[in-house]
């Protein structure tokens, strides 16, 4: 993505979004005007925020060219369900007015009069032109009770790109009024079981953008991000064995880093993306935690005990490692200090079988796959073992949790409507959302880093 200013060229910016880097390639963003010291108008630590009503007026058509893609509408909806998704802002709709009260897009263009009865407190609006296979948008977001000027943009790219432009137009929203990084470019690396065989697809955030990363016609299980997202590192059986391999995303290159003999799976990187962490069955057939150093390749031995260690997962500070184990007899989850290898279980009296641990960007809570009643659902809990809640209750089983980057969100499998596919939801279990549809079983979904972050 190339950026500039209204008036000046400034340096060239990379998008590191997930698998393909195509839909951002030829994304232009220009035109940032802010306020010097930006307000910020959510607290999203407050315990019980208030939402902030909003609307989204249809776009405006400003070109010679008719809207035969319906984008007048298209875009303003998916702003307005990332925005709404986020939990932080009330989408009024915008049939409450008549449509001549709406066309306004500029400052002086806007009747204020009128928008006032809808009690919005801030506005998006837009207007785009199409040409020759490409949308050009202009965007800007107002104050809507001091009819203030907040911030605008200019963005250009093919009709595809067009979810992207809202999407980026929608994290730049949230990142103004709350002061943090929106989440809505970012996307999920999932397994799809197609046939006999199991391969990784890719998907924006709110499930749209569908592609397949692999065609092995094999195994292919535990997709795990790099933390620039410039890679992806999962284990396959396209070589008959269940080998360890990176996927360099922007040069679509794909290499094996582990074959040892028996398992090596479960991946995840460490927080500053030299090493990754896996398990193996080099000893007798035991499974057993090791890091992996990317570049000397050489193995480092975490775990040594005689039941099952499996499925690590870094704290963001590097510090420790979650991990699922047998040794109390049922899997559970447990905390390892890297340093002096001591172990402690944090997961007690909550189900007997526990797995799938995912930490928390911030580090204060660990997510899990927990059975109860029969049944998986996802629980979370503080590293200290305490503040235990479940965020998943119904039918079905809900499995392999991932946080979203900024750990405000959670996705995770389900089949409770009798097919496995991919759910995201807000951290407290709420808002949960079905993104993946048709008819093959989805499953282990991860979130992808924000992108240029």
């Amino acid at each position: 993505m190339h950026s500039q200013s209204m008036n000046r060229k400034v340096p060239a910016l990379t998008h590191t979004h997930c698998a393909t880097v195509l839909l951002a390639a030829c994304l232009i963003a220009i035109l940032l005007i802010t306020p010097a010291s930006a307000k910020v108008y959510i607290d999203i630590n407050a315990p019980s925020a208030t939402r902030v009503p909003i609307i989204v007026p249809p776009f405006q058509n400003t070109g010679s060219q008719p809207d035969a893609q319906k984008l007048s509408k298209r875009m303003a909806s998916i702003i307005s369900t990332d925005l709404e998704f986020s939990g932080l802002f009330r989408i009024i709709d915008h049939k409450i007015l008549n449509k001549a009260y709406l066309r306004g897009v500029t400052r002086n263009q806007i009747k204020w009069d009128s928008l006032s009865v809808t009690g919005a407190e801030a506005i998006v609006t837009g207007a785009f032109s199409v040409s020759n296979n490409r949308v050009n948008v202009e965007l800007r977001l107002f104050d809507a009770v001091q009819g203030r000027f907040i911030m605008g943009k200019k963005y250009s790219g093919t009709l595809k790109e067009h979810r992207l432009i809202c999407h980026r137009f929608a994290s730049e929203i949230f990142r103004e009024l709350t002061g943090a990084p929106g989440m809505f470019e970012t996307g999920i690396v999932f397994v799809m079981r197609t046939g006999g065989n199991k391969e990784l697809y890719y998907c924006d955030y709110d499930g749209s953008n569908q592609r397949r990363l692999t065609t092995y016609n094999s195994l292919t299980l535990s997709p795990s991000f790099s933390p620039d997202a410039s890679m992806l590192a999962f284990t396959s059986y396209r070589a008959g064995n269940p080998d360890l391999y990176l996927m360099h995303l922007a040069q679509g290159r794909t290499e094996k880093i582990s074959s040892k003999k028996g398992i090596n799976i479960s991946p995840d990187w460490s927080p500053d993306g030299k090493k990754i962490a896996l398990t193996l069955s080099l000893k007798d057939g035991n499974s057993e935690i090791y890091i992996l150093d990317i570049n000397s390749r050489k193995l480092e031995r975490i775990t040594k005990h005689w039941a099952t260690d499996v499925s690590p997962k870094w704290s963001p500070d590097g510090r420790h490692m979650a991990f699922v184990s047998s040794r109390s007899g049922n899997p559970q989850i447990y905390i390892l200090t890297i340093a002096n290898r001591s172990v402690r279980r944090i997961t007690f009296g909550k189900g007997k079988y526990n797995t799938s641990p995912a930490w928390s960007p911030r580090g204060d809570r660990i997510i899990y796959a927990g059975m109860t009643d029969g049944k998986f659902n996802i629980n979370s809990i503080s590293p200290s073992s305490s503040n235990y809640r479940q965020l998943t209750a119904g039918h079905g089983n809900n499995e392999d949790p991932s946080w979203s980057p900024d750990g405000r969100y959670i996705t995770f499998s389900s089949n409770r409507t009798g097919r496995s596919e991919i759910y995201i939801m807000r951290a407290d279990g709420t808002g949960q959302k079905r993104i993946t549809f048709g008819n093959d079983e989805k499953y282990d979904p991860t979130w992808s880093p924000i992108p240029g972050k």
